[in-house]
């Protein structure tokens, strides 16, 4: 065997060996990525957020107080992402109120309180004036409410189909088979005092 055989031999020792070994990294990354995506769920369901039961719970006690209240409500659960956990709508409730209902509980989910608080501070002349038209569009009237648990957003539920103070409510009724539905020391309350 010549030199030059012998060291293209080599070579191509080299790139068959390498060409073996890129397959066995590929399968590797992706068992790593297997472990990463089970360490964040791990870490996802130990955060402080709302199940699909509990969500459930929320809805059959709104539904419960619209039905007695005679109303056809809809009904949304977010999670504590703003993220839509569960969603009804009652027989007969307006398709309109749909996208309201999901729009007030994100609000009360984005700002840690009621979305009729936050309609407050966004009129005229108020410190939040055009608030309504961040995020993808707000709504700030009565309906929506973080629910929290022990000091902490756990989610929010928004309603609409009936009167603001309808849909208040019963978006209360479903906040409080789960928690409260405001924090015990919110930081708009202490930078803009809040109910004063």
């Amino acid at each position: 065997m010549t030199k030059a055989n012998t060291t293209w031999t080599a070579s191509m020792a080299l790139v068959v060996a390498a060409a073996c070994a890129v397959p066995l990294v590929a399968q590797q990354k992706p068992r790593d990525q297997d472990a990463q995506q089970a360490a964040a769920g791990t870490q996802a369901s130990n955060a402080t957020d709302i199940t699909l039961d509990q969500a459930h719970a929320a809805l059959e006690a709104a539904a419960k107080k619209a039905q007695e209240i005679q109303t056809k409500m809809d009904i949304a659960i977010v999670d504590a992402g703003g993220n839509l956990k569960a969603f009804a709508r009652m027989d007969g409730a307006w398709l309109g109120s749909i996208d309201i209902a999901i729009k007030k509980a994100k609000t009360a989910c984005f700002f840690t309180m009621g979305s009729g608080e936050l309609g407050k501070l966004s009129q005229p002349g108020k410190p939040l004036y055009g608030i309504e038209h961040s995020n993808g569009g707000l709504i700030t009237f009565p309906g929506g409410l973080p629910i929290i648990q022990n000091g902490e957003l756990f989610g929010a539920i928004g309603v609409s189909g009936s009167s603001v103070e309808n849909d208040a409510k019963v978006a209360a009724a479903g906040c409080k088979v789960l928690g409260e539905s405001q924090l015990a020391d919110h930081h708009f309350a202490r930078m803009m005092s809040l109910g004063a």
